[in-house]
Formats: structure tokens, sequence, C-alpha cells
């Protein structure tokens, strides 16, 4: 509401202007929250949360009954052994007469990676069959790391390894970290 103010005090001078006085204008934001909370819980219902992603993993039975030993050719078979400290080593063949000696390796592309891609090409040429691929047998000492493990279950995926296993480790293959 503006006031007039006609003014007498001016003492004889003249005429002032006539200023209104300004209002404080306010705005009713209750339905605004409201709006707020609904869209709030509206989005929170209907989003689904990110599913936790898994790779499928084959094991074997517990039962002992029902196992048998698969034979394998030593020129298919790369052994991955996974020590404590993330020391990862690898031979192709069996560790008593391997048909390539120890190596050591480190994780990621320029280490074992790189080991994995050369065999998955090599193995299929020198079998001479393109459906006889390489084999990897995953072997992690008691002292390792599941982190180390899991990182070379991804390399198995990255690099789409068919066939492999995660088997116990022997005697032999812990001796060589020591």
């Amino acid at each position: 509401m503006a006031e007039l103010n006609t003014g007498g005090d001016d003492g004889g001078k003249g005429k002032k202007k006539v200023r209104s006085k300004k209002q404080n204008s306010k705005v009713d934001l209750t339905a605004m929250v409201d709006l707020a909370f609904l869209l709030i819980t509206f989005f929170m219902l209907t989003t689904s949360l990110s599913k936790p992603q898994s790779m499928d993993l084959g094991m074997p039975d517990k039962d002992d009954k029902n196992q048998e030993e698969i034979k394998i050719a030593q020129e298919r078979t790369m052994n991955i052994v996974i020590g404590p400290d993330g020391k990862l080593k690898s031979y192709m063949g069996q560790l008593n007469e391997p048909i390539e000696a120890v190596k050591d390796f480190t994780y990621g592309k320029e280490g074992i990676r790189k080991q994995i891609l050369e065999k998955m090409v090599s193995v299929p040429q020198f079998m001479g069959d393109p459906k006889k691929g390489l084999i990897v047998l995953i072997k992690a000492d008691k002292k390792s790391t599941y982190k180390n493990l899991v990182d070379i279950l991804d390399e198995m995926a990255i690099c789409k390894v068919p066939t492999y296993a995660i088997v116990d480790i022997t005697k032999e293959e812990s001796a060589l970290f020591k």
C-alpha cells in the first residue's frame, strides 16, 4: 500500500516529489518445497541401483569320488604361480620338465598380459589345430593376496582365454618364491 505524502512541512519553498514506499514482496514457497520432496521421492523409488559385477567361475564338486584325472598336452599348458608380495612367475609344461623356464612377470599390459597374448597365438600354431588352444593353470600361494588372484582372473577375461583353472599349488612351486 502506497502512502502519499502531501507535505505541509516544506517551509513554503515549493512542492516536494511524492514518493511511494516500496513494499517487500513475499512469495509463498510451500508449494515448491512440496514439489521438490515429491520429485526426490519419485526419483529415489524409480532409479535402479547399480548391480555388482561378477565373473562366472566354474568350480569342481567337493565330492572326491567323481574326480578323474584329465591328461593335457604339456605344450598347451601355461602355469601362472602367484606368490607372496605380489610376485608372479610363469612357465610352460611341468615344473620338473619345463618347456619354457620359469620367468618373473609383472601384472598389467606389458607383463603377464603380453605373455598370455603371445601364447594364445603361438600354441594353436604349434599344435596345428585352432581348436587346441592355450590352457592356463592358475596356482596361488597361501601367502598371496586375494587381489592378485582377481587381477589374474581379470587378465584371463581381458585376453579371452577360453580354458583356465585354479588349481592347488605344489611344494616345489611354493619353493620358487624362497
